[in-house]
């Protein structure tokens, strides 16, 4: 997740340099000036790129060589060219099964023709700007696909870390184990288990010294401890050899079959470029970690960073080097060690063409067997458990499970194949797959339909309804939010000639509770040109929210209600005259159910509105007066604008919710939650929240502010509250809400010792600990997810959410319910301008970051 803070206040920020108006501009430019942060970056991220690069080529065959000059070129080109700077490329772990496969099939130089072709490819795929649709792959596969390379990668390597040679495919490599378990090498397991134990051991070490030792990358400390070992022992080892460059082998034209060729490059294409665009994804949410940069890098441009990978595959196959894609492990170090900018990616570009140059005899040292062990490390990683858990939560595990087993046995492309078959597969399966059950209670007949509804669930809705004989009272209860045509007429037929023989219907959407109709009579959904429309009665959105924007100019004939051609509407079709009703200024409650398709909408409210005017228009419904007409001298709305809001709610919204609210009468208030907010006229929490009566305790004050125990002076609402709350009404989570500028946390920021201790500041002292929270140098800041905070309010705003979950802890019930595991605590922030909500995340560790609320996380 992306978040981003502000700068402290009390750091130093740049100065600009300002010529005077008529001064004539510099004359010679400034030099680019590479910071230090940038140099200890890049020299932290060439060793580790060192010697995986070499493990990776050695790992699919290709010369040695071909892995630095891949290293160099995803460094120095993308590092230029590419759409997100602190992103490393170079030889990655996910292409090493494609070229190993190339690399026997069709020889070294025609596989640097592919990987040329695959450039070209990804040039293209650019240039028509389709980046972020690669992200629509479901991760899964894209986990799944990594997992397959992680074992089959891990499986070959074995046989070099056991002394032998590895096989063609994985089936022969688990066949050939035994035999090579019968006749280890000795000295080459050695040399891989040190390897192996420093690289599990050195991210470790304990203490002081250990956090300096750690500095050193861990994959260059395995390495080069295993190469002093066999060279101070004297062991007989394989190991690197680096021809001369003038040997080298460069690209040639393609040769072999084209239905082949053609293949090899779209996997090349597709394993590159998903790997690269998910990378940059998990690049923005490191830097995310690291607020000073939000200014400085901003988010990925995904199109750009193709280009940069594809301009980089094209020099790599001509130069006769290895695929280039972004690599995860390099890209977390360069971010972890500080890098700010585009600058150390090339600068390790450049030292890793030095070392090429240079430092041939020193690498002719580094034994096989220990770059064949970090590669299988490496490999086994790539398994990760953490990926598995996501998949599993989300019903994904076979899915992840027939991709990785593609991979293994098939090869990378089949098994994405598959992978992607069974994907569609499983969502065909979820989108047809609908219980539909019948029973009798009392009289009255449910219908339960669990799913959605589409045509091929119809003949066992018809049969589950006509179970229901004629003139009874059938009650039918939607738990799914698409409906097609065909479902929606079969429903309506039956529904016609129910009522027709002196039945009623009733319709309980996916909520307990929530109705489509009155129970007391015959509902109907009616499709009229084209759309899905509902009498009044069937409205699906909370009637109580009966509101609209208060900026439209409400034309006169809609003000007076006399429903002339004009009149403002939530939909484009004529409904009944109550729902007319509902769609005007003064009781807006959007009758529309779904949209053409038959979709029905679970959680609507009022419907938009179009005005002549312009949010400065004359007719606001906010001046206007108790004629519905604008006041002239610009004044607030008169006193009648209450009597008008109850009587509209009393002639519109009243008769839709009178049922409900008779219930909430009769069984008593039973909230789930103790909303905890601030008095601020613009929160509506019914409508943030969309709830309804007898859903939210609310206690709403100046601040959104949480007095620890024993400091309420004289005032213990706020307490009494809590307790009732918690231990009366036995709520199951409590909520902290609090908002954009917030008048309290302004005049806090404002206020001085000596201020006359009015009310307002007595009770202001309850949010100081917020201000100190937020001055306190040793505290994480609290910070916002996709964006940098505004300003110093807003960043208070945060905090004060924050600290107050604290005070909360305080208070005697809510920590006893919080050991006992009867209670949440959450914070909640809302930015009025923007209509976004934002949740305190759960995960975030020791850090306080409040996270998006989207659409997608409203479904689960």
């Amino acid at each position: 997740m992306s978040a981003f803070v502000p700068t402290r206040a009390d750091e130093p920020s740049r100065e600009k340099r300002i010529h005077e108006p008529h001064s004539p501009p510099p004359t010679r430019p400034r030099r680019p000036r590479i910071e230090g942060a940038d140099l200890s970056a890049s020299i932290a991220v060439f060793l580790i790129a060192l010697p995986l690069s070499l493990g990776i080529a050695l790992a699919t065959g290709a010369p040695l060589q071909a892995g630095l000059v891949a290293a160099a070129v995803g460094g120095l080109v993308v590092g230029y060219l590419g759409g997100t700077p602190l992103q490393v490329s170079g030889p990655a772990a996910g292409l090493t099964v494609v070229t190993a496969e190339l690399i026997q099939q069709y020889g070294w130089r025609t596989t640097c023709a592919i990987t040329v072709l695959a450039g070209l490819a990804q040039l293209g795929l650019g240039l028509v700007r389709v980046a972020r649709g690669a992200l629509a792959v479901s991760p899964a596969i894209v986990h799944g696909m990594l997992a397959g390379i992680g074992v089959t990668i891990a499986v070959a390597q074995l046989h070099i870390v056991l002394g032998g040679t590895p096989h063609s495919s994985v089936l022969d490599n688990m066949r050939g184990l035994p035999a090579q378990l019968a006749g280890v090498h000795s000295a080459a397991l050695s040399v891989s288990a040190l390897t192996l134990t420093l690289l599990l051991l050195w991210p470790r070490l304990p203490g002081r010294t250990g956090r300096l030792l750690r500095k050193a990358p861990a994959p260059l400390v395995a390495v080069a401890g295993a190469t002093t070992t066999a060279s101070l022992t004297g062991l007989s080892l394989p190991k690197v050899d680096l021809p001369s460059w003038s040997s080298h082998a460069l690209v040639a034209f393609p040769e072999g079959p084209a239905l082949g060729l053609v293949a090899a490059v779209l996997t090349i294409t597709l394993v590159c470029s998903v790997q690269s665009l998910l990378g940059a994804v998990a690049v923005d949410k490191l830097v995310a970690t690291r607020p000073e940069l939000s200014a400085r890098v901003g988010r990925s441009d995904l199109d750009r960073e193709l280009l940069g990978q594809g301009a980089a595959n094209v020099v790599s196959g001509m130069l006769g080097g290895l695929p280039v894609a972004g690599v995860a492990v390099r890209s977390s170090a360069n971010v972890q060690a500080g890098a700010v900018s585009r600058n150390s990616t090339m600068l390790h570009g450049v030292l890793v063409v030095v070392a090429a140059l240079l430092m041939v005899p020193i690498l002719e040292l580094i034994p096989l067997a220990s770059l064949a062990a970090l590669v299988m490390a490496v490999g086994i990683q790539m398994v990760s458990l953490h990926h598995i858990r996501t998949v599993t939560r989300h019903r994904e595990v076979l899915v992840y499970a027939i991709t990785t087993l593609g991979v293994v046995f098939f090869g990378v492309l089949e098994g994405v194949t598959l992978g992607i078959a069974m994907a569609v597969a499983v969502a065909l399966h979820r989108l047809t797959r609908t219980r539909i059950t019948h029973d009798e209670k009392e009289g009255v007949h449910h219908v339960r339909v669990r799913g959605q509804l589409t045509f091929l669930a119809v003949p066992r809705l018809s049969r589950a309804l006509h179970l229901v004989p004629q003139g009874a009272h059938a009650v039918v209860e939607l738990d799914g939010s698409f409906m097609d045509h065909a479902a929606y007429e079969s429903l309506q037929d039956w529904q016609n000639t129910q009522t027709a023989h002196g039945g009623t219907v009733e319709l309980i959407g996916r909520r307990s509770g929530v109705r489509i109709g009155e129970p007391t009579g015959p509902v109907g959904l009616h499709l009229d040109g084209g759309t899905v429309t509902a009498d009044a009665a069937d409205c699906r959105c909370h009637p109580w929210t009966a509101w609209r924007n208060h900026q439209c100019e409400i034309p006169e004939s809609v003000a007076s209600g006399d429903g002339r051609p004009g009149a403002t509407h939530a939909t484009s079709s004529d409904a009944t005259d109550t729902a007319d009703r509902a769609h005007r200024a003064d009781a807006p409650c959007a009758a529309d159910a779904s949209d053409g398709t038959g979709e029905l909408d679970t959680a609507g409210g009022s419907g938009g509105t179009s005005g002549t005017e312009g949010p400065t228009g004359p007719g606001r419904l906010g001046e206007n007066s108790a004629d519905g007409t604008a006041g002239t001298d610009g004044s607030r709305p008169s006193a009648h604008q209450l009597a008008r809001g109850i009587s509209a709610f009393q002639r519109n919204t009243a008769p839709l919710v009178r049922g409900e609210l008779a219930r909430l009468a009769r069984e008593g208030q039973q909230p789930a939650q103790l909303f905890l907010t601030c008095a601020d006229s613009r929160l509506v929490t019914s409508m943030i929240t969309s709830s309804g009566p007898g859903d939210l305790f609310v206690v709403r004050n100046v601040g959104n502010l949480v007095p620890l125990p024993g400091q309420e002076s004289g005032d213990d609402s706020v307490a009494a509250a809590i307790e009732y709350a918690v231990d009366v009404l036995e709520v199951r989570s409590i909520t902290v809400c609090g908002h954009s500028g917030c008048g309290a946390m302004q005049a806090l920021l404002s206020s001085e010792p000596d201020d006359t201790q009015t009310p307002l500041r007595r009770w202001l002292r309850h949010g100081q600990p917020s201000l100190e929270r937020m001055s306190d140098e040793s505290r994480p800041w609290a910070r916002l997810a996709g964006r940098a905070p505004a300003d110093t309010v807003e960043q208070l705003c945060l905090t004060n959410v924050v600290q107050q979950l604290e005070h909360l802890r305080a208070h005697e019930s809510v920590g006893r319910a919080l050991r006992e595991g009867a209670l949440e605590l959450h914070g909640m922030y809302f930015h009025v301008g923007e209509a976004q909500a934002y949740l305190l995340t759960e995960e975030s560790g020791d850090d306080d970051v409040f996270d998006h609320v989207g659409v997608a996380d409203l479904s689960a």
